[in-house]
């Protein structure tokens, strides 16, 4: 029975969280918050600090500075509370190559000291069925695809009930098919009320399985919310696809945008054609932009207002570009 206050308020906040490396902040002061029953999408480039993160958050890693909690209590003092509530998958999965995915499991699952052993066959069996590893169960994992090994991981986290799930880079080495199994697993965890916690760096798997998001930058968060609030943030912008690029520029200028020269988002334009595009602030109408640039002879072949993409924010956040397809 869990402990009725591992079950309130956020399911994991930090505060001022800061790690340091010899003279170089890994973490600068992160305040982090995974609302209770989200999918939260931990993003970000590379070596950005995601899975530093993860690695404090589950005391496998400790802190220069600021303060973590999980399920209520804080890390590192309450793990040995904290720790049989939680399942993770990090830095990609480690088993012995000899024995089967079975029998690793069981291996794991018996040095958990909070489990029942009598139901450990039947848990690891619903866990490998969770996963699509039924058939492959008897296999020794030597013999396992990196695909199959981190599904194998992914089963082990799940071996028991979890009020909170970690994932780091859950679909590495997966192909469509895994990646779409473990979209819906993700989403059947949170339908029987588990957090999942997803570090990736893969924009396509955050936006569709993901209820909330942070985004890192160089161990600095710089965005942080669910993901409606992150698309409403993005900026509008106007597209004018044009044979008049300098007179176009010239007027929008005079209308107070900061217009440049672009690749074309929605067209591909005949030659001779350019595109021009601009941040649009709130107090232009954008028909009044179109009576501008019709006025000042400039020809128009196309227009567009478009919200700024998640793609397009997230590069506008970080500086850096992410992979954007399995």
């Amino acid at each position: 029975m869990s402990d009725p206050t591992l079950l309130e308020g956020p399911v994991v906040q930090t505060r001022g969280l800061t790690k340091r490396f010899g003279g170089q902040n890994v973490l600068d002061g992160i305040d982090l918050t995974v609302p209770r029953g989200s999918v939260f999408g931990f993003l970000g480039p590379n070596g950005s600090g995601k899975t530093t993160t993860i690695r404090i958050l589950l005391g496998l890693a400790t802190a220069t500075s600021g303060e973590v909690e999980v399920l209520g209590r804080s890390i590192p003092k309450h793990l040995p509370e904290v720790l049989p509530r939680v399942g993770a998958l990090v830095e990609g999965p480690g088993f012995y190559p000899f024995l089967s995915g079975r029998a690793n499991l069981h291996r794991l699952d018996a040095a958990d000291r909070f489990v029942d052993p009598s139901t450990r066959r039947a848990r690891t069996d619903r866990a490998l069925e969770r996963v699509g590893l039924s058939q492959a169960a008897d296999k020794k994992v030597g013999a396992y695809s990196l695909g199959m090994k981190q599904r194998l991981g992914i089963a082990n986290a799940l071996l028991t009930h979890r009020d909170l799930i970690v994932l780091d880079e859950p679909t590495n080495g997966l192909d469509p098919q895994g990646t779409r199994e473990v979209r819906h697993l993700v989403h059947s965890l949170t339908a029987e009320g588990t957090t999942v916690f997803v570090s990736s760096h893969l924009l396509a798997e955050v936006e569709q399985i993901c209820s909330h998001v942070a985004v890192l930058r160089a161990g600095r968060l710089v965005a942080q919310g669910s993901l409606s609030e992150l698309r409403d943030a993005g900026q509008t912008r106007v597209e004018v696809l044009t044979p008049d690029p300098d007179g176009c520029l010239a007027v929008l200028t005079r209308l107070g945008l900061l217009p440049q020269r672009s690749t074309p988002v929605h067209y591909t334009p005949h030659a001779g054609i350019e595109a021009v595009s601009a941040p649009l602030p709130d107090q232009i109408a954008p028909h009044t932009i179109v009576a501008a640039l019709v006025a000042a002879g400039v020809r128009v072949t196309g227009f567009t207002v478009d919200q700024m993409g998640l793609e397009e924010l997230f590069v506008a956040l970080t500086g850096e570009g992410f992979d954007v397809v399995q």
